[in-house]
């Protein structure tokens, strides 16, 4: 699925002429780029940096930020910018924007030098602003210093013709440079993480005061934007299937496309062997007593759990999951159109951003945009001969996103703080074969003393997303007096704002020591009990 395709779809309601377009060149901090900005109140989409050039064109940038990336400008098949775009920025008045890698592609192109650093620069470093009057800095940075986070080996050794040096490291290398004139501007180091204190100052100044951008942006326009598109999708008489898995995302979907055609949508939850402890009953009765939508339960655990069997590859679950899950809304629209008369053509899902963003290839890669950590079911997982049309209202937005338009369209509070739970369920969170001994019930037993000690502490809000993991090894224990070879479990709790990046949750000594007890003591065939304290990146959040 291309970026672009999401992007075609909703720049009219997003922004039109104040959208800030984000080429992707593979750097682990680009989506932090477009969410930066979508702070600030200004839409932002991220797409493929070799992107044609009449797909940028199509959707009228009125900035495109160029993101880092982990590869070199002097190398053959380096990722770039289509033939013909810089003469297409300078034409239209877009301002241009390189960080990193994007910095020194601007460079390279417009006839400069970037060569391999003499001393390379990764981390933390201090800059010095040596202009008191320039494009990328406002006057309360002008002629001082401020720290930033640097990440790279190579440098622009000579500039382009135009282009002046606006700040340097301490090292002497091109931190910020520009060409005001034309339109182009350059970062070194990267302004949208944490570790670059005045980044979001820097972004703020340059977009708001350089580049006329307005902040405009409200989630309330993506709300009726959706519900527009939604009813010109989907006619008159045409019938809806959504796919409800539990969490917040598929039930901010159902709520917003339920507005959008009354009781022409048909929800469906799908028993498929792999959720949580009493999810079923928990779920349904959420769905029918809050939020008021007619729900058809399917325990189809049989199904799923039969070709899952002997599978251990985490890629082959979650595409077999996917299959059998079209393959029960396919039977399920058979059912409806047998009571209608009419077969629903369209299938609800509550994809958001970050599974397209993780569900795509790198730049430089022979395929196009950043690396695939994972394909989720509802994404990659899909079978290409499927019959239903998808309708995927959330496909823009980040998880906070959701939450706050959830928010407006009345879904309960408490439901919208619920952990992120995956669409491939506990298939990721069992490594190898799901169906091997009493796995699924160990986790489930093992999860569920997990997050009510969460809730009981009452941490459970300061917390991104907290879950157990069983492994497929077996440790020697001693319980009871006897010697013990018993199963492995493990613990990740972590805070983050999207998902896309997180660190892991510190927990009380004394917290941990109770839920170990509790665990070892009520879950037969457990007697070892460990924590993830991994953040991400290098780690993804989910185990498989």
């Amino acid at each position: 699925m291309e970026h672009l395709d999401l992007a075609k779809a909703s720049t009219d309601g997003g922004g039109g002429g104040n959208l800030v377009l984000i080429l992707d060149y593979g750097s682990q901090y680009t989506h932090l780029i477009t969410r930066r900005i979508r702070q600030l109140s200004v839409f932002s989409l991220c797409i493929s940096g070799t992107s044609s050039l009449s797909s940028i064109a199509e959707l009228k940038p009125r900035v495109v930020i160029l993101s880092g990336g982990p590869h070199s400008v002097h190398v053959d098949g380096a990722p770039s910018f289509p033939d013909g775009f810089l003469q297409y920025a300078e034409e239209n008045g877009v301002y241009i924007l390189g960080i990193c890698y994007g910095m020194q592609l601007i460079v390279q192109k417009l006839g400069g030098e970037v060569a391999i650093g003499e001393k390379q620069e990764y981390g933390k470093m201090d800059i010095s602003v040596e202009q008191e009057e320039c494009g990328l800095y406002g006057p309360e940075a002008a002629c001082g210093t401020q720290t930033v986070w640097m990440s790279h080996g190579d440098e622009v050794v000579k500039l382009p013709e135009g282009f002046t040096v606006v700040a340097r490291s301490l090292q002497g290398s091109a931190a910020a440079i520009e060409n005001h004139s034309r339109r182009f501007y350059g970062l070194q180091y990267h302004p949208e993480v944490t570790h670059s204190p005045q980044g979001m100052e820097t972004l703020q100044h340059f977009l708001f005061d350089v580049c006329g951008v307005t902040a405009d942006w409200k989630l309330q326009d993506v709300l009726e934007e959706e519900i527009k598109v939604i009813k010109g999708m989907v006619g008159p008489d045409e019938h809806v299937i959504c796919a409800l898995s539990g969490g917040v995302d598929s039930a901010v979907a159902a709520t917003l496309v339920h507005k959008a055609i009354g009781d022409r949508l048909h929800c469906v939850f799908v028993d498929n062997g792999l959720l949580r402890y009493k999810e079923r009953e928990r779920v349904v009765s959420t769905f029918k007593s809050d939020l008021h939508l007619p729900v058809t339960c399917i325990d189809a655990s049989d199904q799923f759990l039969s070709k899952l069997r002997g599978v251990k590859d985490p890629e082959c679950k979650r595409k077999i999951i996917g299959r059998e899950f079209i393959s029960i809304f396919d039977d399920f629209a058979h059912e409806l159109e047998k009571k209608m008369g009419k077969k629903p053509a369209f299938l609800v899902q509550g994809t958001l951003y970050p599974d397209v963003i993780e569900s795509c290839p790198p730049p430089g890669s022979g395929r196009t945009h950043s690396h695939t950590i994972k394909s989720h079911h509802n994404v990659g997982g899909l079978p290409k001969d499927m019959k239903l049309k998808l309708i995927e209202p959330l496909k823009l937005l980040f998880k906070d996103e959701v939450r706050k338009l959830g928010s407006i369209l009345n879904v309960p509070e408490s439901f919208l703080k619920r952990h992120p739970f995956p669409g491939p369920g506990l298939a990721v969170r069992v490594l190898g074969d799901v169906t091997e001994g009493n796995a699924l019930e160990i986790l489930r037993q093992v999860d569920e003393i997990f997050i009510q000690s969460i809730k009981d502490a009452g941490l459970y809000d300061s917390i991104w997303q907290a879950f157990a993991v069983f492994l497929p090894v077996q440790s020697v224990g001693v319980q009871g007096d006897q010697r013990t070879h018993s199963h492995v479990v493990v613990l990740r709790a972590i805070t983050s704002e999207d998902g896309m990046t997180a660190d892991w949750y510190y927990f009380d000594h004394k917290f941990l020591v109770d839920v170990v007890r509790k665990i070892c003591n009520n879950v037969r065939g457990v007697n070892r009990v460990c924590q993830d304290i991994t953040s991400k990146p290098p780690a993804t959040v989910e185990w498989e």
